[in-house]
């Protein structure tokens, strides 16, 4: 099973602030919909949390959410309280790609281990308070997915490209 990691990235790593996306890219959202669609996603409780509830649990996708709040509990959704049994049971259920959607933290916990990364790299310096980790790009082979510039209905532009780790 490829584990991925999906996320989009300002200028200066960041991926969220105050609980929510820094921007509007409509294009983007797409592209995460369309790749993860059919896949196991995980997520922290947060990031879940974040997510608007009438878009919750993600749907056509099978949505792992990792807590350390024993007591937490939704329908439509698969618990853990670690990222390996996480991941584990997506393994069980004979998932061939694993999507890693978030937070920060469970990114960081993540990137260490990822097969593959889809990045949507947003063209701006934006304020926040949760960042993708830093990684060596010499790591990874990169394929250029698509470009889209800023337009009416995307504040900036922004480049997808997907990271494939080489060693």
């Amino acid at each position: 099973m490829k584990v991925s990691l999906i996320a989009a990235v300002s200028e200066n790593r960041v991926i969220g602030a105050k609980g929510d996306l820094p921007w509007s890219l409509p294009a983007d959202m797409k592209f995460f919909s369309q790749t993860t669609r059919g896949h196991h996603i995980l997520m922290g409780r947060v990031n879940y949390e974040s997510i608007p509830a009438k878009y919750r649990p993600l749907p056509g996708r099978e949505n792992i959410v990792i807590t350390r709040q024993k007591a937490f509990s939704e329908e439509g959704i698969h618990i853990f309280h670690t990222i390996e049994e996480g991941i584990e049971y997506a393994r069980q259920q004979g998932e061939k790609e694993l999507f890693i959607i978030g937070g920060g933290e469970i990114y960081r916990q993540t990137i260490a281990n990822a097969d593959r990364l889809y990045l949507t790299h947003v063209h701006a310096q934006i304020d926040g308070d949760t960042f993708f980790p830093e990684f060596d790009a010499s790591e990874w082979r990169v394929e250029e997915i698509a470009h889209h510039a800023k337009d009416d209905v995307h504040n900036f532009s922004f480049d997808i490209k997907m990271y494939e780790r080489i060693f």
